[in-house]
């Protein structure tokens, strides 16, 4: 459990996730459905096969809205080094510049157990920033709203655009995400932390 520092408030709660996305996201099998008669050639369509460059994007966001984008540098990996020294920065200042009138002992960080969050350094380093970790059991990899909300949606929205520079990746969906509103955020964080509780804290999978 972790320790209260006084009163919290729903948007305390910082969370993020990492996800691959590609510079050419293939559309969704949906959108390729499509009525053709006899006569007519159904149009080609890529297949999930079709490689293309990609890239992990680290995305940090609480109920008011995004915070902070970090895109891992090509042929590196993500590390707790990286994590620390890298992504770690960029959200503390985005936190600071959002919350100026209050301290970071009062944020909530609220994310998975993937090797880097849980290491050492990160957990030495949130702890001297004064940051509260909320626990997150073992097989409860939802409990953050980014797999099945925030994520679909951007690929959603970018899917059949080709990106020939990281930059102009990065502004589209730095783009896409200012334009989710905030009601929006505040709802992925309320649904999925209700579905937690209604389950008991077992596992449960989407929104």
């Amino acid at each position: 459990m972790f320790e209260p520092h006084g009163p919290k408030r729903f948007s305390d709660i910082v969370t993020d996730d990492e996800t691959w996305f590609s510079f050419f996201i293939i559309p969704p099998k949906s959108l390729n459905r499509m009525w053709v008669d006899g006569q007519i050639d159904r149009p080609a369509m890529l297949r999930p096969g079709f490689q293309s460059r990609k890239r992990m994007f680290t995305v940090f966001f609480n109920s008011r809205g995004s915070l902070a984008v970090d895109i891992l540098p090509q042929d590196t990996k993500m590390t707790a080094t990286y994590y620390v020294q890298d992504v770690l920065s960029q959200v503390m200042s985005a936190i600071n510049e959002q919350r100026s009138k209050f301290s970071t002992s009062k944020t909530l960080f609220l994310h998975d157990n993937a090797g880097p969050h849980k290491a050492r350094a990160t957990t030495q380093s949130l702890r001297k920033l004064g940051i509260q970790v909320l626990p997150h059991p073992a097989y409860i990899p939802d409990l953050a709203p980014c797999d099945f909300w925030l994520f679909p949606i951007l690929k959603g929205r970018l899917a059949g655009q080709k990106f020939h520079r990281i930059q102009d990746f990065a502004k589209a969906v730095n783009s896409e995400l200012r334009t989710i509103p905030e009601e929006d955020y505040q709802g992925a964080f309320r649904i999925t932390l209700k579905r937690c509780i209604e389950s008991h804290g077992e596992y449960f999978k989407g929104l």
